[in-house]
């Protein structure tokens, strides 16, 4: 890394250490802990785009796929739900699983021609009532236990750690699915498509009570160890003789201690993932799937597996996605379905790899860093701005509206940096080499 690269980290490590100084360490950690979550969520999408030229916009599917999985795995079970309809789901999946594969057995061994379709035609609709008959009545007894405080049937109560690698693969499962699927089309069809399939598992995840609650939320999943509740810091003798002889809130420093560890488990998964991310780019590997990127055509004929190598690097980056979504609902101890949307969850992250730089993972990082610092920073500080320039203005409609709607400027910032560096520096700050 040369010394440009070095001063860009250090500008924008600046800003961090600047907003703690001028505003609270509190709102600097939390700045800086969603900023690594949504750059580790950037390098799982600079390894799509960056790498092989991907263009996924489904970004946000996979990230609310891997806060699915900590639901899943991590929430408390509710036995009174899962004995009332809990089997009854589990035979109707499987038995819309098994429709699904018996209709792709006949229409692969089947001669092609108007018995086939008939037939494939047959299981499938016969699949879905089935399904449907099975699994309507027990989604409605599950639902209808304790509806206020449950109505789903919970998780395993395993540790939120194992839910971490179990959301990376709920969303590889899910892009497999995907990239078989969608991966022939063209660039600007498979993002409609991705696109597509990520509202759609938004959707799905918001009106199936039984699966997490939907739109009522889900609170009170486990955090990781070993992050303690800033409750049982502050009743640990050891803590506050520690906070009592540098003079410092006992509740400020249990919040600051929390994020402080947050803030090192995800920077040691962000090393790791670099790590791995640079090995695997400067390895024969990374070669091939650059050279796969830049011409197709050449790569096919020199007898590489483009489709194939697509839907491996696919999978990879959306593993990835989903291992960041699962980090992410586990710091907030809450799944709210709500709050995925396709600007936060896909743009954002878009953003980060495009001003840092597509193809090069320290660059994903630095715009990871900055511009989740900006995003998060400019909701805080915008108020304050518009509050000093209408200052003078007399009071009314107009500056209502101006002061009321200062914290949708950070989409004006958003949208000022991509063209900045887009005409300075039209390959990101750290390009590829």
């Amino acid at each position: 890394m040369n010394a440009r690269n070095l001063i860009l980290f250090a500008l924008v490590a600046g800003l961090y250490v600047a907003t703690g100084v001028l505003q609270s360490w509190n709102l600097s950690l939390s700045i800086l802990n969603a900023a690594l979550l949504t750059t580790i969520a950037a390098l799982g999408v600079n390894m799509q785009w960056g790498y092989a030229g991907l263009f996924s916009v489904g970004t946000m599917g996979f990230t609310a796929l891997g806060g699915l999985a900590v639901v899943l795995i991590s929430a408390r079970p509710n036995v009174d739900n899962w004995q009332a309809g809990g089997p009854g789901i589990l035979l109707a999946l499987v038995l819309g699983a098994l429709a699904g594969i018996a209709a792709v057995f006949a229409w692969r061994r089947l001669a092609p021609g108007r018995t086939r379709a008939l037939i494939v035609a047959a299981i499938l609709i016969g699949g879905f009532f089935l399904f449907r008959a099975v699994f309507d009545p027990n989604v409605t007894a599950a639902e209808a236990v304790n509806p206020q405080f449950a109505g789903n049937l919970g998780g395993l109560g395993l540790p939120s750690l194992v839910a971490w690698p179990v959301g990376g693969l709920l969303a590889a499962a899910a892009a497999w699915a995907i990239g078989k699927t969608a991966l022939g089309l063209r660039s600007d069809y498979l993002a409609i498509a991705t696109l597509g399939i990520a509202e759609i598992t938004v959707s799905v995840i918001k009106n199936e009570d039984w699966l997490a609650r939907g739109v009522k939320n889900l609170i009170d999943l486990p955090r990781p160890w070993p992050v303690p509740y800033e409750v049982q810091l502050q009743q640990q003798a050891g803590f506050l003789d520690f906070v009592s002889r540098w003079g410092l809130d006992p509740v400020t420093a249990s919040t600051i201690g929390v994020k402080l560890l947050y803030a090192g488990m995800f920077g040691i998964v962000l090393g790791i993932i670099i790590w791995a991310f640079e090995r695997a780019l400067n390895s024969p590997w990374g070669r091939m799937m650059r050279a796969i990127r830049d011409n197709e055509v050449s790569a096919a004929a020199m007898g590489k597996d483009v489709t194939g190598r697509h839907l491996q690097v696919f999978i990879l980056g959306s593993a990835v996605i989903g291992f960041a979504g699962a980090m992410m609902t586990s710091m907030d101890g809450q799944l709210t379905p709500g709050t995925y949307n396709p600007l936060r969850f896909t743009f954002l992250v878009w953003v980060m790899v495009i001003v840092g730089g597509s193809g090069n993972n320290w660059g994903t990082v630095l715009g990871g860093l900055l511009i989740g610092w900006l995003w998060l920073v400019v909701e805080n500080i915008g108020p304050n701005i518009m509050g000093y320039i209408t200052a003078g203005m007399p009071e009314g409609a107009f500056r209502n509206h101006l002061v009321g709607s200062a914290e949708h400027m950070r989409l004006l910032s958003m949208g000022v940096i991509l063209l900045v560096v887009m005409r300075f520096s039209p390959r990101g700050l750290i390009p590829e080499k």
